[in-house]
């Protein structure tokens, strides 16, 4: 089997052979790098998978809900509080009947659509530690790193959190 590489220059003479004026054959020649191109480029990055919380402390799964993106606690470093010896739980709660749920599964990521900015989700973010959800965004900073920002005041304070992708 012979391969040969086609210039520029060898796809002119080729049209000309074929009697192509060398506009089309510039045409063509460019539809080929620009389908080239398109197949060069990666893929958007993908929020889908388990991350590692910045403190290291937590690990958050976030899958497809709904047509929306969620995660909830998969892994807690120190998973049972200390003084009890059971399960961590919500405790901080701002509604009361959720206070005695297990940490693990809990959801903080929530209901995370397309911003209309390249690679970023807008939705909610539920806090343990305080127990109030807040305006969140993902914004994906690579194959393996997504900042997560929770925002109060209609976005004029914002925290932010870089994860580390596990898988």
């Amino acid at each position: 089997m012979t391969f040969s590489v086609r210039t520029p220059t060898s796809v002119a003479l080729a049209c000309d052979a074929l009697a192509l004026p060398r506009a089309v054959a510039h045409g063509v020649l460019m539809i080929g790098a620009l389908l080239l191109g398109m197949l060069a480029t990666p893929a958007a990055a993908d929020p889908k998978g388990t991350w590692l919380t910045e403190d290291g402390r937590s690990r958050i799964a976030i899958g497809s809900c709904g047509g929306a993106l969620c995660g909830s606690i998969s892994w807690l470093r120190e998973p049972n509080d200390p003084a009890t010896g059971k399960p961590k739980l919500d405790a901080n709660n701002a509604d009361a009947g959720k206070r005695n749920r297990p940490l693990l599964g809990v959801p903080i990521v929530l209901n995370m659509k397309p911003s209309g900015k390249p690679e970023q989700w807008a939705g909610s973010v539920y806090n343990a530690q305080d127990g109030k959800t807040y305006t969140g965004y993902i914004t994906m900073q690579g194959a393996s790193s997504l900042k997560l920002e929770g925002c109060a005041l209609g976005g004029l304070v914002c925290k932010a959190q870089t994860w580390r992708r596990i898988n």
